[in-house]
């Protein structure tokens, strides 16, 4: 007797669906290759992921030139409650 199936040593198969592992195989090799084949005729493919390191680029440099602006922002809003003293800590 096993609890929660330790020490079963029945095999479990599934005969719902069919099986034919060289059909299996021959479907996967298929697909691999149509999809190897797709990427390599596809027109425009590089220009494509030229463009879109292109954007990446821009927005990263977009937003460095923001996060640089929010910083300056709080360096001022800093001085400025330091001049009228009201930044306080309660410590």
């Amino acid at each position: 007797m096993g609890f929660f199936d330790f020490g079963r040593k029945e095999k479990v198969v599934d005969w719902s669906k069919k099986y034919n592992p060289e059909k299996e195989n021959l479907h996967e090799e298929n697909t691999s290759t149509e999809k190897e084949e797709n990427m390599v005729d596809i027109p425009g493919s590089e220009d494509k992921r030229k463009k879109f390191a292109k954007r990446i680029t821009d927005m990263t440099e977009k937003l460095e030139e923001l996060s640089n602006q929010i910083y300056h922002l709080q360096q001022r809003i800093e001085l400025i409650e330091r001049k009228l003293n009201i930044g306080t800590k309660f410590e």
